[in-house]
């Protein structure tokens, strides 16, 4: 009986998460471009006072766009989270609350900052409560193009973690400026587009804590295994670098939105913008057309 149970609950998984897999395949385009750059729209609209105040910073359209765009990472590395690699990130979880307190309250490690707009509930009235939906991803973007990127490479502990953690602050240098420019939050002063120095230093701290974590939550032959054959795991960076990318031009941010096009060209390299997300967004007939 409970070897039949066992059957029938991983049954009942493989089914879901081909189910999974099939809803982000059949809405890539829709996902990893139309919503980033409807969010653009939406924050610069929100930032500039073009938008009436029920849609403005909407905490809860916020939450709900942010999930539907990690929704493709989520889904991809559901086959790779057992209970070892669940452990790690729930203590990561609690790491990227901590230091985010820790920050809001002492301004070590990242510098005096505070958030200027709600993102949903806030944990103790000082931090987003969804703040592991924003971070957590990130890390896992640049350690998942960092083992693409490296290749063979990343096989050494020596070069696979200075390169991810390197990643994961380039991913600041977009995210930062961006956010500060749309009114996320806000720093007291800052050399770069009004972000601090000392932010990436925090960047670096919290970074390396993070992606150590994620280096041991994971078996690395298996989890690049299914990088290779899930087309569209790194969808969610693809709609990182439009929406912040874009926000960062229309801001004049240049540096920062040259950091986006690196990141555009590593996965163009890899083969992550590829052909059919493109064909997903052209209509049935002239897609069919396309295909010939």
């Amino acid at each position: 009986m409970a070897d039949r149970s066992a059957r029938s609950e991983t049954v009942d998984r493989a089914t879901v998460q081909r189910r999974l897999e099939t809803l982000i395949t059949n809405n890539r385009f829709t996902i990893a471009v139309i919503f980033p750059l409807v969010g653009a729209i939406t924050l610069v609209g929100s930032a500039e006072g073009l938008l009436p105040a029920p849609l403005a910073y909407n905490p809860l359209l916020i939450l709900f766009g942010t999930l539907v765009m990690r929704s493709p990472l989520i889904v991809g590395l559901l086959p790779r989270i057992g209970r070892w690699a669940l452990a790690c990130l729930g203590l990561l979880t609690a790491y990227t609350y901590a230091i985010e307190l820790v920050g809001v309250r002492t301004d070590w490690p990242y510098g005096a900052f505070e958030y200027t707009i709600q993102l949903g509930p806030m944990l103790f009235g000082e931090v987003p409560l969804a703040l592991p939906l924003f971070f957590i991803p990130l890390v896992l973007n640049a350690y998942l193009l960092t083992l693409l990127v490296c290749r063979s490479h990343a096989e050494s502990a020596l070069v696979r973690l200075p390169a991810a953690i390197a990643a994961v602050v380039a991913v600041d240098l977009v995210l930062d400026p961006a956010a500060v420019a749309v009114g996320f939050w806000s720093f007291e002063s800052g050399v770069y587009y009004g972000v601090p120095v000392s932010n990436y230093v925090g960047w670096l701290i919290s970074g390396t804590v993070a992606v150590v974590l994620v280096d041991i939550a994971f078996d690395r032959a298996a989890l690049l295994q299914r990088v290779h054959s899930c087309r569209f795991i790194l969808d969610d960076l693809v709609s990182f670098v439009v929406l912040w990318g874009s926000i960062n031009l229309l801001y004049g941010n240049w540096i920062a939105a040259g950091v986006a096009g690196v990141f555009c060209f590593g996965l163009i390299r890899t083969g992550r913008y590829d052909r059919t997300m493109v064909l997903e967004a052209i209509p049935g007939p002239i897609r069919a057309r396309v295909g010939e």
